[in-house]
């Protein structure tokens, strides 16, 4: 195979444009896996959806996201990277301009697994272009802004979404996408350059198909365990089937002379350790967001806006710390800056494990702070050591484990941190609800939103319903974030166990047998 590669005379300025540009296209896709979550009263009034419908709209999109991953990033080294991503814009922007015109939830389901699809398409050709188009002394910083914009994504995506819900309604925030996706379009044609593998990339159907239909399966069952219970059938088929297939999946690529994800790469510190940091990180982010929201909104009373502005201080620390965190890790090593960031996760966690029912926002404020000072340093270090464990030609399947383990611990953590609060929750407010009609109890014990609604729709009798129903959320929200504190101090001992203790970065890096200029090479001191 003729090798198409970045040119080796990028100016500085191009450089920093092909970020622009591959940042924009992560925003893009980031910001749309929680954008819809402050929309739904608004979507399950104009539609008629019902709860399970509202789920699956939010849902499809990260099942399809996730079982996509890793065959995306093998056609992207196989193809050609940018034509990929060009293509994954398409598609994300192309649905999301039919759902603006769409009023029926089946059809909004489906498409939204087509945006699901799009965004497979565009997330990892963004890192694995990163990694191919900048020279080993610039790329580490490149690699800590990604990981800055697609930790901050999700809060962007949020305050975004609640400052168009204060003027428009829900099709506005599929319209965003289109201008997100159309702008990034257009940019990426002139500016971004193109490369593919150097080494003929065999393509692994077989592969390809065990690992999708395992993640489709245990994703699947991870969002369904909070409504269904985990020891319900549909949840153990569904985690049985899956791993299953995983299983399968490891076993075929082991076999393989040339398999599209070598299982023997977990093996390695960088790559391995990387992966699992990544995994809990996102494990604790995505289920504090999940939990933060609705804590904000329905036990201090603020808007979907004030919501997004209270979480935005994570956000900011992200995206101003993430690019200096590679250079600190080179430094002081991995070790200790991603063992660092995991515990100072940890305690901001902890702080918020103090919240009360009427706490002032600056609890929560700096409990955000420390939280995303801490991601910050524990996200950029991770992210670089999987794709520093890997040569140019496979850094599309690098980018796509790394996002694939964002994508399973987001998951997870909104499921498991999801059912230990509302397994609180349902036991506090039981006594506040044995007055009420059957389906008002039932509704009430299965969401504070339900059980607010209860109590402002019976008036002045219905206040004891909601102070004791924000009491047993603030109960159920103490254990689950103190669970994911005690996972991130664990994840925190990991890393500075077992983490290389530094990246090297050095203007020579090891070279793929073809000539393409591999990732930087890790070292495991």
């Amino acid at each position: 195979m003729t090798e198409t590669r970045p040119p080796a005379d990028l100016t500085p300025s191009r450089r920093r444009a092909v970020l622009g540009v591959l940042c924009l296209a992560l925003m893009m896709v980031v910001a749309a896996v929680a954008s819809l979550n402050v929309a739904l009263p608004d979507l399950a009034r104009d539609t008629g959806a019902t709860q399970s419908e509202l789920q699956w709209i939010v849902d499809a999109y990260a099942l399809v996201f996730a079982g996509l991953l890793l065959p995306a990033g093998a056609l992207g080294d196989r193809y050609g990277r940018k034509g990929i991503l060009l293509i994954g814009l398409v598609v994300f922007g192309g649905a999301s301009l039919a759902a603006i015109f769409v009023d029926d939830p089946g059809t909004l389901i489906g498409l939204r697994a087509v945006i699901g699809v799009g965004a497979a398409l565009v997330m990892p050709t963004t890192l694995s272009i990163i990694t191919n188009v900048f020279p080993p002394e610039e790329r580490g910083r490149a690699v800590g802004i990604w990981a800055g914009v697609a930790g901050g994504g999700a809060v962007i995506g949020l305050l975004l979404s609640g400052l168009i819900l204060e003027w428009f309604s829900w099709p506005a925030i599929f319209a965003v996408n289109v201008a997100l996706a159309a702008a990034a379009f257009a940019a990426a044609i002139p500016i971004v350059p193109t490369s593919r593998s150097s080494q003929r990339v065999r393509l692994d159907p077989v592969g390809a198909l065990l690992s999708s239909l395992g993640l489709f399966a245990l994703v699947f069952a991870i969002i369904e365990a909070p409504q269904n219970g985990w020891l319900d059938p549909v949840t153990l088929i569904g985690l049985g089937v899956g791993a299953m297939l995983l299983v399968g999946f490891v076993l075929f690529e082991l076999a393989r002379s040339e398999p599209m994800l070598d299982p023997r790469l977990f093996a390695g510190r960088g790559f391995g350790v990387g992966s699992l940091s990544l995994t809990l990180q996102f494990f604790a982010q995505f289920g504090f967001l999940f939990i933060a929201l609705q804590y904000l909104q329905f036990v201090l009373g603020y808007s979907p806006l004030e919501a997004g502005l209270a979480i935005l201080p994570m956000a900011l620390m992200l995206m101003a710390i993430s690019p200096r965190a590679p250079k600190l890790a080179r430094r002081l090593g991995v070790r200790v800056v991603g063992g660092v960031g995991l515990a100072l996760m940890g305690v901001g966690f902890l702080v918020f494990t103090t919240l009360e029912p009427d706490s002032s926002y600056w609890r929560f404020g700096a409990g955000a702070l420390v939280t995303g000072i801490g991601l910050a340093l524990a996200t950029a270090p991770a992210t670089t050591s999987i794709v520093s464990s890997l040569p140019g030609h496979k850094q599309g399947i690098a980018s796509a484990v790394n996002d694939l383990a964002r994508e399973v611990g987001g998951a997870l953590g909104i499921a498991v941190l999801g059912s230990i609060l509302y397994s609180g929750y349902r036991s506090d407010v039981g006594p506040a609800t044995d007055s009420l009609p059957g389906p008002a109890a039932r509704a009430a014990e299965g969401s504070i939103a339900a059980a607010t609604q209860v109590g402002h729709a019976a008036g002045e009798s219905g206040t004891p319903l909601i102070e004791q129903a924000q009491a047993a959320f603030v109960n159920g929200l103490s254990a689950a974030l103190l669970v994911g504190a005690c996972v991130l101090f664990g994840a925190s001992l990991i890393v500075a166990l077992l983490a290389p203790s530094r990246i090297d970065v050095d203007a020579t890096v090891a070279a793929d047998p073809e000539g393409e200029s591999a990732a930087p090479v890790l070292a495991g001191r």
